[in-house]
């Protein structure tokens, strides 16, 4: 089921959206857009505070705090049902398009009767746009571009959401009569980037107590199809998990079919037939007699193939099946291996915690290291100064004493602009230990343009880190139009760290990039992006992303010992 933390920041995310169709006040807009963000970010219950519990968390107000706990005592709340009535629900739903904001979405509806993403495509496929104002060639071109974003999705969830719900079955049904092993497979566990549904196993000598078990956990809204071997249900939020119960015996076969990919099992079960075998969700076995060779663990079943055990993550037949069968598979990144987290922010500029928090958070994670890399001023609306960065270095100085193992860095995030300059003059950026630079304006500029200002941010010998480098947002923005390649080769000439961002709507670089990426020669930094506390934690998506990119310890600059990663910084690279 939902954490009241979840249904509370989409409550406030709606409304947030309402204020910005009916013109309610950008300021207001704002303030439960970070309220949504903190909430969500805040890694307590919500559901057992009170109205001055609630505004003890950071970027939640008095009037904030009354709607939330009027939300978690009634289940309404009237200034947002208000809202809703004044607003047709298809409108809302507009603002999933990318590019479309909330007065050009209420300007469709009012001038077109546009109230539905389906309606939105027809009314752009039969140019009913023309004449409209505000819509013109340009504004046509990038409502198509959005809705192909949109349909790209098709439906998939992030991976941070399915993971929630993979974790959650599998602990409740572990715990299940005659449950001897349970474990998410498929595409959750390969950790994709999105979900299609999510796939689990048990082991048991009887299905029929895990069936029921399954079919009554909390979380289920509809059964689809229930049987002795498999049962699928679909949750309240629309997700459909698929349960699978085998024996024992058959255990480590079963999670080698059912994690996938298709690819990678097509190739497995091809080397199964040169070798006179034949392999299937129930076992290895011998294609002439039929007895069973392998099963009962993975590592068996690879080993009896002549293959070192694959790591899920790496299961999408990508050389790794060469690199087996040669014991070359590489030593992949984990989250341990994470010594310290180079991009987070405070609520300086847009992160919903005082430096306090974020670090404090830093030193229960067990980091070495933390940067604090608040936004640069060229991002107006964060309100950053050159004094106020300086008074922040400072704090942290104090704060260091505090924390002596944590090893604390001032950085900055600084903005790309269309010329690819940052924000701050050489002698000032030469202040700062750490330098992110990312993209967060004019995502429309051609190829071209976008290359030539990456490829200068990349040149610019204060610049460490590119961040999110192709700004690309799950369901709501895709990568902007550029020549990765010419990227990378820059990076890796320059000495210039690719972030993979840990964001969840983020993940960018993807794993493909990755791939690209690290055949160039790249460094990369796995970063967490946090504007929470809690959101250090998203290292484990970007980890995952690095592992699916086949990145080792040594490519990533924040797994180094901190004395090699300030030789890093200083331009010795």
């Amino acid at each position: 089921m939902a954490r009241a933390n979840d249904e509370v920041e989409a409550l406030l995310r709606e409304y947030a959206d309402l204020l910005a169709i009916t013109g309610g006040g950008a300021f207001k807009q704002r303030a439960y857009e970070r309220a949504a963000r903190a909430v969500g970010g805040h890694p307590g219950d919500i559901g057992a505070l009170d109205a001055g519990g609630l505004r003890e968390i950071p970027g939640v107000g008095a009037s904030i705090a009354d709607k939330i706990e009027e939300y978690l005592r009634t289940g309404r709340v009237p200034a947002v049902e208000k809202a809703r009535s004044s607003v047709p629900p298809g409108v809302r739903a507009l603002l999933d398009v990318p590019t479309l904001g909330p007065k050009k979405a209420m300007t469709l509806y009012r001038e077109l009767g546009v109230s539905s993403v389906d309606a939105l495509a027809a009314a752009v496929r039969e140019d009913r746009l023309a004449g409209l104002a505000g819509f013109g060639p340009k504004a046509r071109e990038n409502l198509e571009r959005g809705l192909a974003v949109l349909h790209a999705s098709g439906g998939r969830i992030a991976l941070d959401v399915a993971l929630g719900v993979a974790e959650e079955t599998v602990a409740a049904l572990g715990a299940a009569p005659g449950v001897t092993r349970c474990a998410y497979a498929g595409s959750v566990r390969r950790m994709r980037e999105t979900i299609g549904d999510v796939d689990v196993l048990a082991a048991a000598d009887d299905p029929e107590p895990v069936m029921a078990a399954f079919v009554a956990l909390p979380l289920v809204a509809e059964v689809v199809a229930r049987g002795t071997k498999k049962t699928t249900v679909r949750t309240v939020d629309g997700l459909q998990i698929d349960l699978r119960v085998l024996g024992e015996e058959s255990w480590g076969a079963g999670m080698i079919y059912f994690t996938g990919s298709k690819a990678h099992n097509v190739r497995l079960r091809e080397i199964a037939l040169r070798r006179g075998l034949k392999l299937s969700e129930y076992g290895l076995f011998d294609a002439k007699s039929g007895r069973r060779r392998a099963a009962g663990d993975e590592e068996e079943v690879y080993r009896r193939l002549g293959l070192s055990w694959v790591a899920p993550t790496l299961r999408e037949d990508r050389g790794e099946i060469e690199a087996a069968g040669r014991d070359a598979l590489p030593r992949l990144v984990t989250e341990a291996d994470l010594r310290g987290d180079l991009h987070s922010h405070t609520d300086l500029t847009d992160g919903v915690a005082p430096l306090t928090e974020m670090v404090a958070a830093a030193a229960r994670r067990g980091l070495r290291y933390y940067a604090v890399t608040d936004h640069a001023p060229d991002l107006r609306m964060q309100r950053m100064t050159l004094e106020k960065a300086r008074a922040q270095r400072e704090e942290l100085r104090q704060l260091a004493d505090r924390h002596g193992r944590l090893k604390l860095l001032h950085g900055t995030e600084l903005n790309i602009d269309p010329e690819g300059n940052v924000d701050w003059p050489a002698e000032v950026l030469a202040e700062f230990e750490v330098c992110v630079a990312s993209l967060h304006s004019h995502f429309d500029l051609d190829r071209d343009a976008q290359t030539r200002r990456l490829l200068r941010a990349c040149e610019n010998p204060h610049v460490h880190i590119i961040g999110h480098p192709t700004t690309r947002k799950f369901g709501r923005r895709g990568g902007v139009d550029v020549d990765l390649d010419a990227v990378f080769a820059a990076c890796a000439r320059t000495g210039t760290a690719l972030e993979i961002n840990s964001h969840p709507n983020r993940l960018d670089l993807n794993d493909a990039h990755v791939l690209r990426a690290r055949q160039h020669g790249v460094r990369f930094s796995v970063d967490s992006d946090a504007h929470a506390p809690a959101h250090l934690g998203h290292v484990r998506y970007g980890v995952a992303q690095a592992q699916r990119g086949w990145l080792t310890p040594d490519d990533v600059i924040n797994t180094w010992p901190l004395t090699r990663l300030r030789r890093f910084l200083r331009g010795g690279r």
